[in-house]
């Protein structure tokens, strides 16, 4: 049995900071005290040192099998860790789309040999998969995701039976992407009829609009309500939808979720001039009105969650003309330290950051034993130095791919030590390979 001691840390958990030590055996967390003197195999001083429950983000495409050029399970969860993420839930609209139970069985295959954090999958929906979606496992699967609005793949959900009988029948949680189909495919032809093919990405957020985006949104409510569904909406891009979702309910009872990314957190419409197709995602970076409004709503509760979206493709990519240039880009690597920056800011609170990027994401998916820095849980941990900045280059990404929409930054706030399972996997910026993350499982 292994065990790490760490000492003195300043431990951010459940809505409280307190100065401790903490044990960890066997992958456990063992005890937390004031002074914990036992003899361990590693002793961390984490004097000066913030202590947080390691990020589960639920929502990433780390693009393995099929499009490993551009990312895989293995690099991506590398950068995932050197960021805090202890834990990741990886999207089905890789090649081919996980749309069979064998097919995701076999990416959690991949997992178990290669990846540094702790991992789940979503079962992809499509038109016509639906006996497939009902023999999901619900105690060893996120969830099933539904893609309600075209993005990178062919998985639109578009036949409103189909729709009805996922809603009415899925097992567990259903996670959607919302955008309307039509609304956007009008405003492209409007858009290609003004500018011609070449139109600039800065009109992304006019094409993929707030009414695209409420319109799919609401409906998805609508739906969610008339069957009872458990249904999360992901990546929540404007401040007209935030009105969607409650803060009147306690989050382990509410039957409508919602998640917000960092990147429509961080960047606005304005950074089109300057980032151009690095910040093309899908739902699309909006006004700096809705990026204000997103963040009000993660505060008050109507939304729950916080998440990166990571979804990398090459610079070669993504530097093609807009129409040509896939939506997406890597975060796993700095969506702690962006959060921290906020944090810097007093735009949020060290324990609101544990709270949506750990405590609730737990809540939400009901995971056994992970996302609270509590004795007999499982040891994802974080420490981070609140005052170690350092600037986002070339030289110190992880991704395969070899970018970063955040390149130039400087961040306050850097990782010091990753713990996945109880086993230190990053360290003063090396990463400890060796030990392979767990397969995350349910409450339900």
């Amino acid at each position: 049995m292994s065990t790490i001691l760490i000492k003195s840390a300043t431990i951010v958990n459940e809505n409280k900071q307190f100065v401790s030590d903490l044990l960890v055996k066997d992958g456990l967390i063992e005890r937390i005290d004031g002074q914990i003197n036992e003899q361990a195999d590693q002793t961390i001083n984490a004097e000066g040192l913030y202590l947080l429950p390691g990020c589960i983000d639920d929502q990433v495409h780390f693009r393995e099998p099929g499009l490993t050029y551009k990312a895989d399970i293995h690099s991506e969860s590398r950068a995932a860790v050197a960021g805090g993420i202890t834990s990741f839930m990886e999207m089905p609209n890789t090649v081919p789309n996980t749309l069979t139970q064998e097919l995701l069985e076999q990416k959690y295959e991949i997992a178990a040999r290669n990846s540094l954090a702790n991992y789940s999958f979503f079962m992809g929906a499509s038109n016509d998969n639906l006996d497939e979606v009902l023999k999901t496992d619900v105690k060893n699967v996120c969830g099933i995701k539904v893609f309600m609005g075209s993005s990178t793949g062919n998985m639109l959900v578009d036949n409103p039976t189909t729709l009805e009988h996922i809603f009415a029948q899925a097992p567990i949680l259903v996670a959607t992407h919302c955008e309307d189909e039509a609304t956007i495919k009008s405003n492209l032809a409007h858009y290609k009829q003004l500018l011609g093919e070449n139109i600039p990405v800065k009109f992304h957020p006019k094409i993929r609009s707030e009414e695209a985006c409420y319109l799919s949104s609401s409906m998805a409510v609508e739906m969610a309500k008339k069957y009872n569904t458990r249904l999360h909406i992901l990546h929540i891009s404007t401040e007209k939808e935030t009105w969607l979702f409650g803060n009147d309910t306690p989050l382990k009872d509410k039957r409508i979720t919602a998640e917000a990314c960092i990147h429509h957190l961080w960047f606005s419409d304005e950074d089109y001039e300057t980032r151009g197709n690095l910040i093309k995602w899908n739902p699309a970076v909006k006004t700096a009105r809705d990026r204000e409004g997103i963040l009000k709503a993660v505060l008050d509760g109507r939304i729950d969650v916080i998440a990166t979206d990571h979804a990398p493709h090459t610079l070669e990519e993504k530097s093609q003309p807009y129409l040509q240039a896939p939506s997406g880009g890597p975060l796993v690597q700095h969506a702690l330290p962006a959060m921290l920056e906020l944090y810097h800011q007093d735009k949020i609170t060290l324990e609101q950051i544990a709270e949506k990027m750990a405590h609730n994401v737990a809540i939400c998916f009901e995971i056994e034993k992970r996302g609270y820095i509590r004795e007999g849980y499982w040891a994802d941990l974080v420490l981070v130095d609140l005052n170690n900045p350092w600037n986002v280059n070339k030289d110190n990404l992880l991704y395969k791919c070899k970018w970063s929409p955040f390149e130039g930054t400087t961040f306050r706030s850097k990782v010091m030590h990753t713990l996945v399972s109880g086993n230190l996997a990053y360290s003063n910026g090396s990463l400890i390979e060796g030990k392979s993350g767990k397969r995350l499982t349910f409450n339900r």
